[in-house]
């Protein structure tokens, strides 16, 4: 199984504060796999420093055979185009619509015409579980549920090979979590697609990722699959998966 992301070593300072300790993990792909651990154990920061919107202290980060160390900008722009990320909480824009919205990304990095650019937007929308008639619509008119469907969809405009997934059910209700951890499954299997979420959702994790990364006091604690995760010596592990 080939490694699509392989961070190295990696420690992240926030001026005198650590956050991260020489943590090192590979991600395969194909694979659903979880960032977890604690608040404020920085799940998130490892997140935006995998898709180039933070800088780490040192240490390394490869990305699709890149090394993000030396990465030069045009390479670095050309990168940013192989992912889509789903902000924690969506981060549409509320003076767009639906439609526009999943059309910006579209506009600003290609030369597509409108009238492909339309094509593919309605395609996307549909492939969230949307309805056509949403695509009108404000982000101040739809309910969380949708919200995250639209981010989903803005973050497929470009046909990534990975999705970065900021606590995606955080904020809904159960059926609509649920609903959207089925439609992850479906994505990863229809598009094969390689995803990494951070998560909190119990229910969630155990029906949707492969392997998992647990960061607990600065260092990774555990990796790999959930079937062993009781082995491992962490406080989080033994009060979160009880």
């Amino acid at each position: 199984m080939s490694i699509i992301i392989k961070v190295t070593d990696v420690t992240t300072m926030f001026e005198d504060k650590m956050v991260h300790d020489r943590i090192s993990l590979s991600i395969n792909k194909g694979e659903i796999y979880g960032l977890l651990g604690p608040s404020g154990c920085g799940k998130t920061t490892l997140l935006r420093e995998m898709v180039m919107l933070q800088k780490y202290n040192s240490g390394c980060i490869e990305i699709l055979g890149n090394n993000l160390n030396y990465i030069q900008y045009e390479k670095a722009q050309k990168l940013r185009r192989e992912w889509g990320v789903l902000f924690q909480a969506g981060a549409l824009f509320s003076s767009l619509n639906i439609a526009q919205n999943i059309a910006l990304p579209l506009k600003e990095y290609t030369d597509l015409s409108d009238k492909m650019i339309s094509e593919i937007v309605k395609f996307k929308i549909n492939l969230v579980g949307l309805k056509s008639r949403d695509a009108l619509l404000y982000p101040s008119q739809i309910s969380g549920g949708m919200k995250k469907k639209a981010a989903l969809a803005r973050a497929l405009s470009m046909d990534p090979k990975l999705l970065f997934l900021d606590e995606p059910t955080s904020g809904l209700d159960p059926i609509s979590a649920r609903d959207f951890d089925n439609l992850i499954l479906r994505l990863r299997s229809l598009l094969g697609l390689s995803i990494v979420i951070v998560s909190h959702d119990l229910k969630s994790i155990y029906d949707t990722l492969d392997r998992v990364a647990i960061i607990d006091n600065k260092k990774i604690v555990y990796e790999g699959t959930l079937d062993n995760i009781a082995s491992a010596n962490s406080h989080f592990i033994k009060t979160f998966f009880k």
